[in-house]
């Protein structure tokens, strides 16, 4: 019945959903006949030609109309500037909260530099603004703020379908780092509204921004809820997730690195750097090296560093 469910939304929207790994976040394209074309979120920079590629060929010789953002993450929109220079005319919409350092292209505030990441520069050109709305495709979907795993993010929901891009905010196992919780700043509690807020729009389809559609959406919330409530009473849990979060998304994109040339570049990686302790910095790394090896989220070979 789910795939029935999510096969039939997913055609009634005009929607062709493309799954990308981990390193880069899914991409959702609007191809219905009527309406304009679309893609919400673009993947991460190094992966921008294939996505250009996927996307092309789901639009099939028509224009890209929008470029649209969930939120600004390096894995969220890194494919933004490769489709502008292929589609000049799309408009690109990102979140209102980083407007400003999209525009002076402040590699700091938009957290890029801090988690050691990488995004080529591109132009946004409108807002999705809290309580409006924007037209993808043959229907109008509602702009919804999602803040937690990033303040500034935003969920799409689809009323008449009830179909939900949900980003970071809610995946069918959980949801993203709740990056501000690295900055010192209490946001678990947001994770807990932005899913209230899931429950209150009771979507049937779920694309999240990693991962399959889902249509179980009870017990992924379920399982949301119970995560968070053990970051909330072990605060401590969470970071050390979160920095091994940081190292294996890097490794991703490198596969393999020596260890010296990793402990450098986590010393000079702000969101690593501050929770370093004040001694023994190699040791600490090691530490959450081995933790990734037991989870079979990467091999040591000697010094070198692989990803699996």
């Amino acid at each position: 019945m789910s795939a029935a469910t999510i096969a039939a939304t997913l055609s009634a929207l005009g929607i062709q959903f493309l799954e990308r790994g981990w390193l880069s976040a899914n991409n959702t394209v609007f191809v219905g006949k009527k309406g304009p074309t679309a893609v919400v979120d673009t993947g991460y920079g190094a992966h921008a030609s294939q996505t250009l590629s996927l996307v092309r060929h789901a639009l099939n010789g028509r224009p890209l109309n929008h470029i649209v953002n969930t939120h600004l993450h390096s894995d969220h929109c890194g494919g933004n500037a490769l489709l502008a220079e292929h589609y000049p005319d799309a408009r690109i919409w990102i979140p209102p909260g980083q407007w400003e350092a999209v525009q002076q292209w402040d590699p700091v505030a938009l957290t890029y530099q801090p988690t050691g990441q990488e995004c080529p520069p591109f132009a946004a050109h409108q807002q999705l603004l809290q309580g409006a709305t924007i037209e993808l495709g043959e229907w109008v979907w509602e702009i919804h703020a999602a803040p937690g795993h990033d303040p500034h993010s935003v969920v799409l929901f689809q009323p008449d379908h009830r179909c939900l891009i949900s980003a970071d905010a809610l995946w069918e196992n959980g949801f993203g780092v709740v990056f501000p919780e690295l900055e010192g700043e209490q946001a678990f509690d947001d994770v807990s509204a932005t899913l209230e807020l899931i429950r209150t729009l009771r979507p049937i389809v779920v694309i999240p921004g990693h991962g399959s559609v889902f249509t179980d959406v009870s017990a992924a919330l379920d399982r949301a809820a119970s995560r968070l409530a053990q970051f909330q009473s072990n605060p401590d849990a969470h970071l050390r997730y979160a920095l091994k979060v940081l190292i294996k998304y890097r490794l991703l994109e490198w596969q393999q690195i020596e260890f010296q040339d990793l402990h450098r570049w986590a010393e000079v990686t702000p969101y690593l750097a501050a929770h370093m302790p004040s001694d023994n910095t190699q040791s600490w790394l090691k530490n959450l090296l081995n933790d990734l090896q037991r989870s079979g989220a990467l091999r040591q070979e000697g010094s070198l560093i692989l990803n699996t």
